[in-house]
């Protein structure tokens, strides 16, 4: 596995957590830096398959953590991307660290997400961080208000 990662093909996203020594414990989730490696190795090679298929809203995750850290690296800034999953079982796709500050985001396949998609945000007060403002990044052509503090983000802005 490190030598996947030392090469560029996969990324290992870290789960969060305030503990440093948890957080080595457990396991990061992979994600493939080329969608089309993952999609010929997973043998979904048509386009419908990709769009429509039973795992199309994984590889549109990958997709969009990929494109996250790829344009941090594109501004020859070191991404601070982790995710959140707590032993209830709640899970924040991604969170973004700048300065002290962490921003929340899930990720969805879908043009219409509700505030239940950002439920799990609130789990973020218990943590000692400063929160800004997240959203769910989607499938929507525009940006939205989600309610007064989080936004529908575009998928195209990535």
């Amino acid at each position: 596995m490190s030598i996947l990662e030392t090469s560029g093909i996969v990324y290992l996203l870290q789960p969060y957590h305030s503990n440093v020594n948890k957080r080595m414990i457990k396991r990061p989730k992979l994600y493939f830096t080329d969608t089309g490696l993952c999609a010929y190795l997973t043998k979904w090679t048509s386009p419908e398959t990709l769009e429509a298929g039973a795992m199309s809203g994984a590889f549109f995750e990958n997709y969009v953590v990929i494109e996250v850290l790829k344009s941090y690296y594109n501004r020859g800034r070191e991404p601070y991307l982790y995710f959140y999953r707590d032993k209830d079982q709640r899970e924040i796709d991604m969170l973004l660290f700048h300065d002290d500050r962490v921003v929340p985001l899930e990720i969805k396949k879908s043009a219409d997400p509700t505030k239940s998609d950002i439920r799990n945000f609130a789990v973020l007060s218990k943590l000692n961080e400063k929160v800004d403002p997240g959203g769910v990044i989607c499938l929507y052509h525009d940006y939205l208000p989600l309610d007064p503090l989080h936004w529908i983000i575009p998928v195209s802005v990535i």
